[in-house]
């Protein structure tokens, strides 16, 4: 099993360990996944994340080459930037979400989803013989970790000396010297609180991982959290999670993600995609939240009020913020307005449930 460069602290911190896409990986430590999503919502947390994918994109092509396979509008970000957007095969279906980052005049970084590297690796490589580009996997080079929570920005101002809420933009990127070690931030995250993402060489995460826990402990709460809080958390604010509420079968207006395809771009999978928009959605996804008690589970089965299979669970856990057990599921378009009451088989029982207005929880940036 593959083992990122602060595993050895995982382990010495007794965290709970899974595979997670071929990754040995820490699912919660000792405070448990429910405290570490409550400590993110009120102050500070530190994933490792490492088990991301990362990929260099250089050359004279590289701005045309990722506008070709990325749904967002690529050209338009200027370098010190980072967006989102998806890749797209022909029919339009989803192969990955990504962050994309504009590093340098003709340098990009790609990060992608470790359950989609390969895949992704072989789909860039396939159609960039037409442009001027080498495409590089440094994942094996290098740490990812996301330091995310409310007091995330405060600390880093005073740990070093910058003034980054007025001055950092969100989705901007900054390179670092802490505790003279390099690294390369980007003001992202997929917890729908503000914070950063963090590139770092390998030799140097586990000095950096340790420095950052012990130094922001000085100023606020915080603790390393762990693969089922990252999950909670980006559930609440509505962002979706590939294999989940993505994936090779499902076009981004299904998946309410239609906002993420700049459609004055010429990108793979457009052509399916307004076909679709021209003729209109069958299904959509939905979040729901059960009124009796009961866990909704990924591949439980969604029922109308009458009792008609009418879609499946693809996400579902309890949201700690909310307070509830929730779910997403794609339904017809009939049964996805907010209000709408609903069924969820668990193993058999049908519990009563109700379409939640989406998000659950706004983002605090938006």
């Amino acid at each position: 099993m593959l083992k990122t460069a602060v595993n050895s602290f995982h382990r010495e911190q007794n965290a709970r360990m899974v595979e997670y896409a071929g990754w040995d990986m820490p699912l919660f430590y000792a405070m448990g996944a429910t405290e570490e999503h409550r400590l993110v919502r009120r102050s500070a947390g530190l994933f490792d994340v490492s088990h991301m994918g990362r990929f260099r994109i250089k050359g004279s092509g590289s701005a045309s080459f990722l506008d070709y396979l990325i749904t967002s509008d690529v050209r338009s970000l200027k370098i010190g930037q980072s967006g989102y957007g998806l890749l797209l095969n022909r029919d339009g279906g989803i192969i990955d979400d990504i962050f994309l980052y504009h590093t340098g005049p003709e340098d990009y970084i790609l990060v992608v989803n470790a359950s989609n590297l390969n895949k992704d690796l072989d789909w860039l490589n396939e159609h960039k013989s037409a442009y001027d580009v080498t495409v590089t996997d440094e994942s094996p080079e290098t740490s990812l970790f996301a330091l995310q929570g409310p007091r995330v920005l405060p600390v880093l101002e005073i740990l070093t000396g910058q003034n980054l809420q007025d001055e950092w933009d969100r989705f901007g990127i900054r390179e670092f010297l802490f505790e003279d070690i390099p690294f390369l931030a980007g003001r992202t995250g997929y917890t729908g609180e503000d914070g950063v993402e963090i590139f770092v060489s390998n030799d140097k995460a586990l000095a950096l991982w340790k420095s950052l826990l012990e130094k922001f402990s000085l100023h606020c709460e915080i603790a390393p959290c762990g693969l089922a809080s990252r999950d909670s958390l980006r559930f609440e604010p509505g962002f979706p999670l590939y294999g989940h509420e993505m994936n090779e079968s499902i076009l981004p207006p299904q998946a309410l993600l239609k906002w993420a395809c700049y459609l004055e771009s010429d990108f793979i999978g457009k052509e399916a995609l307004m076909a679709l928009l021209e003729k209109g959605l069958e299904t959509k996804l939905i979040t729901l939240s059960l009124i009796e008690k009961g866990v909704p589970r990924e591949g439980y089965e969604v029922l109308s009020k009458e009792g008609e299979v009418i879609g499946q669970v693809v996400s579902g856990l309890y949201a700690p913020t909310v307070d509830k057990y929730c779910a997403n599921a794609f339904v017809p378009v009939a049964f996805a307005k907010a209000g709408t009451e609903l069924q969820v088989s668990l193993r058999g029982q049908p519990k009563m449930a109700v379409v939640e207005k989406r998000p659950l929880y706004k983002p605090v940036y938006r």
